[in-house]
């Protein structure tokens, strides 16, 4: 039973994944699991340096292990899958299972395209509001921005399950992706999709039209700002504190834009899977990268710790 009187004939789908590529599965199957390994781990141990240093307990850091967070579980809820389906005969998904897939990869990505606004106003407050940021960016407000990013998500994604669970699947039952994203699920169903698509719209405008435009606000206002400041040393460190956000939000906005646009029909072709690629397995690896390698306060951490480690090293 499906939805209100709402039968499918459909118990599983066939994920199409890299199967068209037998030459290079290995090849490719040895580089996702090294990205999901290095996702993993890094996105893990940002988590746990910032919880573990007192001087990284600043609303930008608080953002930052819960985007950590987020990305562990974004690409946990589609890669595992692929990796365990690039060696099997028949590399099936059942259709309660695609449906839980679709739902919890929306809603990560739902929460973090939230969050990242959250950040660029936590940007925007530290430098266009110095002497004001730690009044404005107080404990209460940044749980409350969290819990609202995660809630939106939940809530957005929890709408468009009750959709997905009106649609009518009667065959054919064939994913040509790695994943069971929203395209490929209306391309296949047998019922109108004219309300899903309608609500999709609504929600791609309130999240991605509206979370777009707050960060560009916060990032012309934060433009604004840099270029009253005299110093060109005060100008390069006002630019440094927002420049790692600014390139993940514009790596995640462009690269999702781009596939989506690409496939909004519902028939991906190889081109648009290795495309996804990019925007749900290598960007939850490059996001610790972009906020660690030129920071110099993760740095300083990362030595503090190592510097621990040895004294208590000594010690034992």
């Amino acid at each position: 039973m499906i939805g209100a009187g709402n039968l499918t004939d459909i118990t599983q789908f066939l994920l199409l994944g890299f199967s068209d590529f037998p030459r290079i599965l290995t090849l490719l199957f040895v580089t996702f699991l090294l990205i999901y390994i290095a996702t993993l781990t890094w996105n893990l141990s940002l988590i746990v340096l910032i919880r573990m240093d007192s001087h990284l307990h600043t609303p930008m850091y608080f953002f930052l292990s819960n985007l950590s967070f987020i990305d562990l579980c974004y690409v946990t809820s589609t890669v595992p899958k692929m990796l365990f389906n690039f060696f099997q005969e028949w590399q099936t998904i059942s259709y309660v299972g695609c449906i839980v897939q679709n739902f919890f990869f929306s809603t990560l990505g739902l929460s973090e395209s939230c969050l990242m606004t959250a950040m660029a106003y936590d940007r925007y407050a530290a430098i266009c509001k110095p002497l004001l940021y730690s009044s404005i960016m107080s404990p209460t407000l940044c749980v409350h921005m969290v819990l609202g990013a995660y809630m939106a998500g939940l809530t957005a994604s929890l709408l468009q399950l009750y959709t997905l669970l009106q649609l009518h699947f009667c065959g054919p039952n064939v994913i040509r992706h790695f994943f069971c994203d929203m395209p490929q699920l209306l391309h296949l169903s047998c019922t109108d999709t004219f309300f899903v698509q309608v609500l999709t719209a609504i929600l791609t405008m309130v999240f991605g039209i509206g979370n777009v435009s707050v960060i560009i606000i916060s990032y012309v206002s934060i433009v604004v700002s840099i270029l009253k400041i005299t110093s060109a040393r005060g100008r390069s460190k006002a630019f440094n504190t927002c420049a790692s956000h600014l390139t993940a939000v514009s790596l995640f906005y462009t690269s999702s834009i781009f596939v989506y646009l690409s496939s909004s029909s519902g028939a991906s072709s190889s081109f648009d899977r290795f495309a996804s690629v990019f925007y749900t397995v290598v960007i939850p690896m490059l996001n610790p990268l972009i906020y660690s390698l030129r920071n110099k306060e993760i740095k300083d951490a990362i030595k503090r710790l190592q510097k621990n480690a040895c004294y208590f090293g000594h010690q034992l």
